[in-house]
């Protein structure tokens, strides 16, 4: 039987990993924090919210830990530690090893850097958990929505592709893609649009869709991505049937009424998500601000398209994060600024 293990055993490798394990995978979760990953071992994994298990039996160890050649990794870490954690890592791959990245953003290519581009997979994860505590994990998303979206960085279907995609079917749904860079930006806009939010805002996504001031900052953040990527010719996926994210691009103020009215039914089903970026930030530690929102930025400059929503929400997260202004709230509301709609022509 292969070695197959979670780096990052956090908020969703954990639900990932109890039920792999639930369902007879060779599991190991992988995870910097001793006192979840004892609590795992000793009381096993515990899944609170709309996915209910309690004390799924999972072997659970940190980095010093591990032992021997695994064959297949899916990364579930923060992309800030994605350096340290290849250093740990790579001694216990062969050149046979598959790296499938689950992670939020677009990290194939800093990961193909760290491992080789002929081992890294990619993926993209369409639901939503908050670690509750050692050993805990709340499943934030409906049951429905528990997809992955994986594929090969040049969009051939591969046997281990169809590996990788075997075992993510026994935590979810595992749906293999062709169009990897277009399933990870469809993933970056809908990431930046409400965790963006949800993490200037310091709310969970139900705050957003329930205030219409910031239901329309999240459509403004969401015509700027799709702006960017249609600069880039990037070609969008469909997360879920009949929903495209091109319909977030508005010209007049009736596209943009569309606009908020899609952002607000399309995330009805994670309502109870809270960003891990706003996780990160109650923990007092860095979040992944630069790596979600912050390339939308980036690339508006290189083309000349203007970010300013983008923008305001990497200005507030950096600004709480270097002590220059308090927790962020509802309040912050005030900063954005919508610019004539008339300036979001091509």
């Amino acid at each position: 039987m292969k070695r197959i293990a979670i780096m990052g055993a956090g908020s969703l490798g954990t639900i990932v990993g109890a039920m792999m394990t639930k369902n007879g995978v060779n599991v190991t979760l992988i995870d910097a924090n001793k006192a979840h990953v004892d609590m795992l071992n000793q009381a096993g994994a515990t899944v609170t919210g709309s996915l209910d298990l309690k004390g799924i039996p999972v072997k659970a160890v940190t980095p010093d830990k591990m032992e021997g050649i695994y064959d297949i990794v899916f990364i579930l870490t923060k992309q800030l530690v994605n350096v340290p954690v290849s250093k740990s890592l790579l001694p216990h791959l062969s050149e046979e090893s598959i790296i499938c990245t689950l992670q939020n953003g677009i990290p194939e290519e800093n990961l193909s850097a760290l491992y080789g581009k002929e081992r890294v997979l990619g993926g993209a994860v369409g639901w939503g958990a908050t670690w509750e505590a050692p050993g805990v994990s709340r499943m934030t998303s409906a049951l429905t929505a528990m997809r992955y979206d994986v594929g090969e960085q040049d969009g051939a279907i591969t046997p281990r592709l169809k590996e990788v995609a075997e075992i993510l079917n026994t935590a979810g749904e595992a749906v293999i893609v062709n169009n990897l860079t277009g399933i990870k930006w469809t993933k970056l806009i809908q990431n930046a649009t409400m965790s963006g939010m949800s993490a200037a805002l310091a709310c969970e996504w139900s705050a957003i869709l329930d205030d219409d001031t910031a239901a329309k900052a999240a459509a403004y953040i969401a015509n700027e991505c799709v702006r960017v990527v249609r600069r880039r010719g990037i070609g969008l996926e469909n997360i879920v049937d009949d929903w495209s994210f091109y319909s977030l691009e508005f010209h007049d103020t009736h596209s943009l009424k569309s606009a908020i009215s899609w952002i607000k039914e399309y995330f009805k089903p994670h309502r109870k998500l809270k960003a891990s970026m706003l996780q990160d930030m109650e923990k007092g530690i860095p979040c992944e601000i630069d790596y979600i929102v912050g390339p939308i930025c980036d690339w508006g400059k290189k083309y000349d398209i203007p970010t300013p929503t983008c923008q305001t929400v990497v200005d507030i997260v950096h600004e709480f994060e270097a002590g220059k202004i308090p927790f962020p709230d509802m309040s912050l509301l005030k900063r954005f600024e919508f610019y004539p709609i008339r300036s979001c022509e091509y």
